[in-house]
């Protein structure tokens, strides 16, 4: 599973790595995250606000810090 944290690196976009790295830990998943700073790219993928989770390249998040038990849920269906 490849994971995306798109955002310009503010402090809403770290707490989403940090409950997304939390989430892949509870679940046991074998996950790569990365963050994508660049504007360029977090456009590309049509998202106008951030942060935005982005799961084997399909954005599943953007705009909002989910709970951590919503992002359970979202990494779950898309693991599946």
């Amino acid at each position: 599973m490849f994971i995306k944290i798109l955002g310009p690196g503010c402090a809403n976009c770290h707490t989403l790595e940090k409950l997304t790295r939390a989430a892949i830990a509870d679940l046991n998943l074998t996950a790569q995250v990365r963050s994508v700073t660049d504007y360029p790219t977090i456009a590309g993928y049509g998202v106008m606000s951030t942060p935005a989770l982005v799961v084997d390249d399909r954005v599943v998040l953007a705009g909002r810090i989910p709970t951590a038990a919503q992002l359970r849920d979202l990494l779950t269906t898309a693991a599946a």
